[in-house]
């Protein structure tokens, strides 16, 4: 699949931070039922908490992107897994909301700091012909990580407590720091001498890339405003559609699986074909599941569109952290790719807080569904204008 032994290997690095990653990010809404009554948390309170990771994201996907275009990736991404280990331990031995809040706060900025370093990484290590397949086998991490907390929260003895997920989530990247330091190269930090960072207004908006960088924008945005919706509150939608809480990480698991195979699927179909060629049909298709997924009843049916939302959903956006990076020149790939992980943890932050709101308001789980299916029309229109946007050679 990968042209040489070190892009496999650096692949297989930056899986196992995505697994990681979607490992706790998952695990907060795994352990949400728990925790809820434990801080006496209100549906709105629970936004907010959902929320802080992502505000976090934001701020590190903006400085962790445009410190790997300084300082290197590997620098920057192995300092960055370190941040959200201390930051998910953090969660773990957090004995208020306050503590609870703070170290979200600070495992997002570790994500967000990740992320555009992943997305640089694919582009960067991988022939052009290659691009979204390599993200696509980074990222299809993710979804799987999010698979592993549910099954290990149906694994753990009956009383266990909600803490113990997050100690599994904390321990773990600590023991991969060590591993990324050794097994990734430095691809940025060798080009840096010749190719020194762009300033930001020029890596996002010089050599026709306006149009661009705003449709980026436009796609990431509600994209990820629906998927981190669901990934936070899916197990409390369910309780709230009238299922058991023994079910509801059954629907993490189903949701999470299907895009594991689905990213390297769509990445190498997105390879071949392009991406208005697949992740257009993937939004469309999304909006309809969508729409049938808030109108379902039967649990058997919820599963079945449970998973194939996962699929579309998940595998669309993962692909899209390929699509993103090689729309920028390698001097400001970081910062582009970095804004627009940004622009999508805007909606990351607002999908959560919305379903809070909807939910405090009156709103069932059915209508807090049906409110996402406009976003996946608005996302399919962004990537069918996208090839037409100008682009830099990367």
């Amino acid at each position: 699949m990968f042209a040489d032994r070190l892009t496999a290997r650096i692949v297989m690095a930056c899986f196992c931070v995505t697994v990681l990653e979607g490992f706790d990010i998952q695990a907060l809404g795994v352990a949400a039922p728990a925790i809820a009554p434990v801080f006496g948390l209100t549906p709105l309170k629970m936004g907010w908490l959902f929320s802080i990771s992502n505000i976090g994201i934001l701020v590190g996907a903006v400085g962790g992107g445009r410190a790997g275009d300084i300082w290197g990736r590997r620098r920057i991404l192995t300092l960055a897994v370190l941040t959200f280990a201390l930051g998910t331990l953090g969660v773990a031995l957090a004995d208020g909301y306050a503590a609870f809040f703070l170290a979200r706060l600070l495992s997002g900025v570790g994500f967000g700091a990740a992320l555009p370093n992943i997305s640089a990484l694919a582009v960067e290590v991988s022939a052009p012909q290659q691009r979204a397949r390599t993200a696509a086998g980074m990222f299809c991490g993710m979804p799987l990580g999010g698979a592993l907390v549910a099954l290990l929260s149906q694994a753990l003895p009956i009383g266990s407590s909600w803490r113990v997920l997050f100690l599994v989530g904390g321990v773990l990247p600590l023991l991969l720091v060590y591993v990324l330091h050794r097994v990734l190269p430095e691809t940025r930090g060798k080009a840096a001498a010749t190719a020194p960072a762009m300033p930001v207004r020029e890596a996002l908006f010089g050599g026709n890339r306006m149009a661009t960088t705003s449709l980026l924008w436009a796609t990431f945005l509600p994209t990820l405003l629906s998927l981190y919706l669901l990934l936070n509150w899916l197990p409390m939608l369910m309780v709230q559609k009238g299922f058991s809480k023994a079910l509801a990480p059954m629907a993490v698991l189903v949701f999470n699986s299907p895009s594991v195979v689905g990213t390297l699927i769509i990445g190498s179909l997105v390879d071949r074909y392009g991406a208005r060629r697949i992740i257009v049909p993937s939004f469309l298709l999304l909006a309809v599941t969508l729409t049938l997924l808030s109108t379902a009843s039967g649990f058997s049916t919820v599963l079945l569109l449970l998973g194939i939302t996962g699929f579309l959903l998940l595998s669309a956006n993962y692909a899209l952290y390929g699509i993103a990076a090689q729309q920028y020149p390698l001097a400001g790939r970081g910062t582009g790719s970095g804004a627009a992980v940004a622009a999508g943890r805007v909606g990351s932050i607002l999908g959560p807080l919305l379903a809070g709101v909807l939910l405090s308001g009156g709103t069932d789980a059915d209508g807090v569904i049906a409110r996402l299916v406009p976003g996946a029309l608005i996302a399919a229109v962004a990537v069918y204008l996208l090839r037409k946007a100008p682009a830099d050679e990367a």
